[in-house]
């Protein structure tokens, strides 16, 4: 790009910044009119509860902002190009959506876009489309060179499912080939395929690995998400948990940046809800370990009945010294209150001295407003925004770092 490209996309940036949401939900309706195939990869939840399309504005603003040096967000680049790996997205992929964008840009604006301005994005895009692909070639790469790894979609057998709760069901999942299956880091996740009858379509969703990394299988732990207000049910949540023993799904090699670093410091995990799942994983690494770290984990939930692996966590605590847990329950009898288990949602603040640390790493997942809330008392607290690492589950619409 030009400097005088790179002045017009910047020229955008009020109207992205005020209308971008508008721009990117007549991309998408666009796309999927013209491409009606792309449904299959795209998640039509977060088309229709309308996160996708805020998501996708912020990238496109954040972009336009750092278009001066977009290296800067590379590290962001590099979760959504996990994604895409895990979706199987190629090449010729992006010129049909860098196709419908520049399209969408010349129907939203009218006379505004001009043929320069045009000119000037379609630039921008093939730019930033050459790094994801770059990016991206390279993870495909090194899945192949990878013991157990593979490319695309392989079929696996549900060969157990465990009740953990009123609303949450693991899934043990086991490579129907009998083959070797793709090593992880703890904190990781794979993409499961299925079709969902209600919408007549393949539909898939990242889920993290919620068990200890092992040769064998994998193990996911998904939540049933029903229908809150205007937000339709989980649909392929709902349609796992019709699932039975023998049914056969397709899953895609572990990804995602989102893992358990290499620290001989503490470690904090605060979850919240099903945030719990790859601090299970993490926790479980640490147990199996030579040298187990000290863990503080500050859980959240609504109540006890969705409280999910309370028992095996107590376990592991009884077991190991070295894990100190807090949990925190909105809806709780006063009788069940104690010194580690309080009423109320997650404040950090209450659970002592040991879970600041200078040396400690800390990772949160949750819900978008339980993150930031959790990531904005660390900072407060002095905690080095460094050490501080964070899961947003869906389109990945948080930046904090």
């Amino acid at each position: 790009m030009n400097d005088k490209q790179k002045e017009l996309i910047k020229a955008t940036i009020p109207v992205l910044q005020s209308s971008g949401a508008i721009l990117t939900g007549h991309f998408y309706n666009r796309m999927f009119t013209h491409n009606p195939e792309l449904k299959e990869i795209f998640n039509m939840g977060n088309q229709a509860n309308g996160r996708q399309k805020e998501a996708l504005a912020g990238a496109v603003l954040a972009y336009a902002q750092h278009i001066d040096n977009p290296g800067v967000l590379i590290d962001v680049l590099k979760g959504i190009g996990h994604k895409h790996t895990s979706l199987n997205i190629q090449p010729e992929q992006y010129n049909i959506v860098g196709g419908h964008l520049i399209a969408s840009i010349s129907e939203v604006l009218g006379d505004a876009a001009t043929p320069e301005l045009l000119e000037a994005w379609t630039a921008a895009y093939n730019e930033l489309a050459a790094i994801m692909i770059s990016l991206e070639d390279e993870m495909y790469h090194e899945n192949k060179t990878k013991p157990g790894r593979w490319t695309g979609w392989r079929k696996f057998v549900i060969r157990n499912i465990v009740e953990e709760s009123a609303e949450v069901k693991s899934f043990y999942l086991y490579p129907e080939d009998g083959k070797a299956i793709a090593a992880y880091h703890p904190g990781q996740f794979i993409s499961a395929q299925v079709f969902v009858p209600q919408l007549g379509l393949i539909q898939p969703r990242q889920y993290t690995l919620s068990g200890s990394p092992n040769d064998t299988y994998y193990r996911i732990s998904v939540k049933r998400e029903n229908a809150i207000n205007e937000h339709p049910e989980g649909m392929v949540s709902n349609t796992l948990h019709t699932k039975a023993e023998g049914d056969i799904i397709m899953l895609s090699a572990p990804a995602g940046t989102f893992r358990l670093r290499e620290t001989e410091g503490p470690i904090v995990l605060i979850s919240g809800g099903i945030g719990l799942t790859p601090m299970l994983s993490m926790l479980e690494a640490n147990k199996n370990s030579e040298g187990s770290n000290k863990v503080v984990w500050v859980h959240g939930c609504r109540n006890n009945a969705v409280h999910a692996f309370k028992e095996e966590v107590e376990t592991i605590q009884k077991e190991n010294d070295w894990l100190e847990t807090y949990t925190f329950i909105e809806d709780l009898e006063e009788h069940h209150v104690s010194g580690t288990t309080r009423k109320g949602r997650v404040d950090i603040s209450l659970c002592g001295g040991n879970i600041i640390n200078d040396n400690a790493h800390y990772y949160i997942c949750g819900p978008e407003a339980f993150i930031k809330a959790q990531y904005s008392h660390l900072v407060n607290l002095n905690v080095k925004k460094d050490n501080i690492f964070y899961e947003e589950f869906g389109p990945q619409s948080i930046n904090l770092n």
